[in-house]
């Protein structure tokens, strides 16, 4: 192995006057270089005393930075030693071997008369659990939402309304929306993007179905993470797709299962900042590994970023879509998708989609042949909730009551769920995955063990559910977010209750 280099950090230019942070300039021209080969692999940099004084800022602006590139893999600490550029590396990987077939699901007496697709599409999803008790999944605090503001604002453009607002709309949505939702994509997710990239959607899922619909052909194969997010699976078997289960380990979704299984697969459907339902990042490494495959396959990258506000320890990570763009090639691989449900409220219904440059004016060409415009009714008040600064208010405010909420879980769960449920702490996310305990399970399974839950008037979510393949792992998800403190104690005594009858 090369000896280390312990070479003077690339010449770095902080703007004091730019609106974005020096933390965050700093991190983003660290991350450039060591992206673009000018900082090579196994570079000790600077200490962050060191580094200070050379770039005139405090010592925490570059504990800030160097803090978020060590947690996206970018650098490693080594202790006592320093710290230096990542030396991990993409691994090319051979392929052989044979596919394993996903579980069927099984048709049941009242989906008789509906199309193969139909019944597929059908069986996919259970019954919605009963809302605003213990412990739904991905239900946001509700009470603490800013409604007078958000009245206020839909009462500004809807007291009288603009004779344009009537009509019919652009078919990718409210240009005014589009725009803030990419300066602050920009800002706190490091995408590359402009509002001309953005299309307005009900949700992930219609995103999903129009990326499906416009990218593949019936009949091609999709890598998707197992587990995984099951709401994904409908718009892919929609639109005629082969959907290829590929497990997750330690550093994200297989490669190298996914080239066993499906090598010529034309898109991979990843949620790489925080992985549902296991709750894990996707390494640095995996995330290149993954761009190269879909750069040279000629493959689509589909990034779901689904609660990534949501993050506890450190700043949210900057998104797959960013390091797309900045590829050597240009990239132009990755589709990244979001959503306000689970930030804001679920019934609002609104999602977006951001594609590259050159797919962009066909995908709005296609939006309005399937169905003209979205609803305007609260794209504007959206618009002005975000501009206004609200939108990152009330995120921070969720921020930290979530934070709590899971604190009180886990000393709830410690307390009275002992020898039943393994409770494991998340740094980021509206959920936490509790495994089975060996005496637990040999008693049940998870799927027992939630309809025990259930019979106690209490929501969970048996892991195995998310698997498509077995065998699959035992555990329950506990939804946090949307469940107050006295609430979360009090579920956690009655499911402990359930389970250990």
């Amino acid at each position: 192995m090369a000896p280390r280099r312990n070479v003077p950090l690339i010449a770095l230019a902080l703007d004091r006057g730019a609106p974005q942070p020096m933390h965050r300039q700093l991190y983003s021209q660290v991350r450039d270089a060591v992206l673009s080969g000018r900082l090579a692999p196994g570079t000790r940099l600077p200490s962050s005393r060191s580094l200070a004084r050379e770039v005139a800022c405090s010592r925490n602006t570059v504990v800030n930075a160097f803090e978020q590139l060590l947690s996206e893999g970018y650098l490693e600490g080594r202790t006592g030693a320093g710290t230096y550029v990542s030396t991990v590396l993409p691994d090319h990987l051979l392929v052989a071997s044979k596919a394993l077939a996903p579980r069927a699901p099984a048709v049941a007496p009242e989906h008789r008369g509906l199309s193969p697709r139909g019944q597929t599409l059908a069986a996919l999803l259970p019954p919605r659990g009963k809302p605003q008790r213990a412990f739904v999944l991905g239900l946001p605090e509700l009470a603490d939402f800013p409604f007078d503001i958000w009245g206020r604002l839909l009462g500004r453009i809807w007291r009288r309304p603009p004779a344009a607002m009537l009509s019919h709309g652009d078919p990718a949505g409210y240009l005014p929306l589009r725009a803030a939702i990419a300066r602050y994509l920009a800002a706190v997710r490091a995408l590359d993007c402009r509002a001309e990239q953005l299309l307005i959607t009900s949700g992930a899922q219609q995103a999903v179905d129009l990326a499906a619909r416009l990218l593949l052909a019936p009949g091609d194969r999709v890598w998707i993470e197992d587990p995984g997010y099951r709401g994904l699976r409908g718009p892919l078997t929609a639109a005629g797709l082969e959907i290829v289960p590929v497990p997750v380990d330690d550093e994200g979704l297989s490669l190298r299962a996914g080239l066993e299984r499906a090598p010529d697969a034309r898109l991979a459907v990843v949620a790489p900042s925080h992985q549902y339902p296991l709750g894990r990042t996707m390494t640095l490494a995996r995330r290149l590994e993954l761009l190269d495959w879909a750069a040279e396959r000629g493959a689509w990258i589909l990034e779901d970023d689904y609660d990534s506000e949501y993050r506890y320890g450190g700043r949210p990570l900057a998104a797959l879509q960013g390091l797309d763009a900045r590829r050597p090639d240009g990239g132009g691989r990755v589709i990244y998708l979001g959503s306000f449900s689970k930030v804001l409220f679920p019934s609002l219904r609104l999602g977006y989609l951001v594609v590259p440059p050159p797919v962009a004016e066909a995908f709005v060409r296609a939006r309005a042949a399937l169905d003209d415009h979205p609803s305007a009714i609260v794209q504007p008040a959206l618009a002005g909730f975000i501009e206004e600064g609200h939108f990152a208010a009330h995120v921070r405010r969720m921020r930290t009551l979530y934070a709590r909420r899971q604190q009180v879980l886990l000393a709830a769960g410690r307390r009275h769920l002992g020898g039943l449920l393994e409770l494991e702490p998340d740094d980021a996310g509206m959920h936490l995955l509790a495994r089975l305990a060996p005496a637990l399970a040999r008693r049940m399974t998870d799927r027992e063990a939630a309809e025990r839950a259930e019979a106690a008037g209490i929501t969970v979510s048996p892991l195995s559910s998310y698997f498509m393949e077995e065998p699959a792992a035992q555990g329950l998800l506990l939804g946090y977010a949307g469940v107050p403190d006295a609430e979360i104690h009090d579920g956690v005594r009655r499911l402990a209750k359930a389970l250990a009858v």
